[in-house]
């Protein structure tokens, strides 16, 4: 791998100007053939607004190229203030499906579909979660072994304390607190590492439930990943994105999260992604998927790209459900091919995904 620290050294002075999370001017998409949007850490594209802010503090790495990501506005930026967009695949459960969690899976995906993001699931509540009966160690280390897969192989991962069944992430935040301090401690000089610290608030769940959490485990991740992207989970399934414009966190480099299945969400969800936008919040879709929102059912071609179309147009990351072989109509594979997979082992929807994302190139 090559060596990173004199590139950060370099980009330190372009970044002076460029930290924290203020509102930003309203944003408008992308034109057709724009390039200010890059997919690659490395890639090219037009500076973001210039709003005063304090330099991030990058400590030595020296097992990565890619470079470390902060928010502005709405915006995911580089330190030279370039727009980064994620475009990605999540795991499923990780104490389920831990096989499609390695460095030459990682690698494939990267290098034939394009994807430069992976997103790490590890269930709290459900049947081997963390908080119920999983092997908490094992669990850790499969968390470790898919950040250092990303790092090798030049990829952003997503650290996810995957809430579902326990709707309320404050069921369990002494063990989310826990997990996260371990973690980010052992990673806090890896820019790769983005945190998820809840994934799906629902049952009632309330933004201000939300963001009592978030800011309890928000700064257990502060104290050792001081300037680490963290995504915060919103109201409903992650479908009440309004209530974090209205209230936002107090904190920098945060972002909100949104989920999609595109069979059943439609214009009426994406207008509400449009207004966050506008209205400078910093959107990421951490999980979707072109089926039912049970992960099941036929892939919905033309209502997936409708979605991915506008998330495209304003420079929106998103990462896709999910890394296996379950038998429903999310899982990306249909065989059990999980380290050098070809067309012929994808799904329908791992078959479109792909497509999708090469027509990129």
């Amino acid at each position: 791998m090559k060596k990173w620290v004199s590139t950060v050294m370099t980009l330190v002075a372009c970044a002076a100007l460029l930290a924290g999370c203020g509102v930003a001017a309203q944003m408008e998409p992308q034109a057709s053939g724009d390039a200010a949007i890059t997919m690659a850490p490395s890639g090219e594209g037009a500076a973001a607004p210039d709003v005063p802010g304090n330099a991030a503090d990058v400590g030595e790495v020296e097992t990565t190229t890619v470079p470390p990501l902060h928010v502005e506005g709405a915006r995911l930026l580089d330190p030279a203030g370039k727009p980064v967009q994620l475009r990605g695949a999540s795991t499923h459960g990780i104490a389920w499906y831990p096989q499609y969690v390695n460095a030459d899976l990682f690698a494939n995906l990267s290098r034939d579909w394009g994807i430069n993001a992976v997103r790490i699931a590890m269930y709290c509540a459900e049947s081997g979660g963390y908080c119920t009966d999983g092997d908490k160690e094992q669990l850790k280390k499969t968390v470790r072994d898919g950040i250092d897969a990303a790092v090798k192989d030049d990829m952003y991962v997503i650290v996810d304390w995957h809430t579902l069944s326990d709707n309320d992430p404050n069921m369990h935040i002494d063990e989310a607190k826990e997990f996260f301090g371990e973690i980010a401690e052992e990673y806090a000089g890896v820019p790769n590492v983005l945190y998820e610290i809840c994934n799906e608030p629902n049952g009632g769940t309330t933004w201000a439930q939300v963001k009592r959490y978030a800011e309890q485990v928000i700064p257990v991740v502060r104290s050792h990943a001081r300037d680490a992207v963290v995504l915060v989970g919103t109201p409903d399934w992650c479908q009440g994105i309004e209530a974090a414009t209205a209230d936002p966190l107090d904190a920098d480099n945060v972002m909100y999260t949104v989920h999609f299945y595109a069979a059943e969400h439609g214009q009426w969800l994406r207008d509400r992604v449009v207004a966050a936008v506008k209205a400078g919040t910093p959107v990421f879709v951490s999980e979707f998927g072109a089926t039912d929102a049970d992960g099941d059912g036929a892939v919905d071609v033309k209502a997936a790209e409708a979605w991915l179309d506008m998330l495209d147009g304003y420079g929106v990351s998103y990462i896709i459900w999910n890394l296996s072989d379950k038998h429903e109509g999310g899982a990306l594979f249909a065989t059990n091919e999980a380290r050098d997979p070809i067309e012929s082992d994808l799904s329908a929807e791992g078959q479109w995904y792909r497509r999708y994302l090469r027509g990129y190139r």
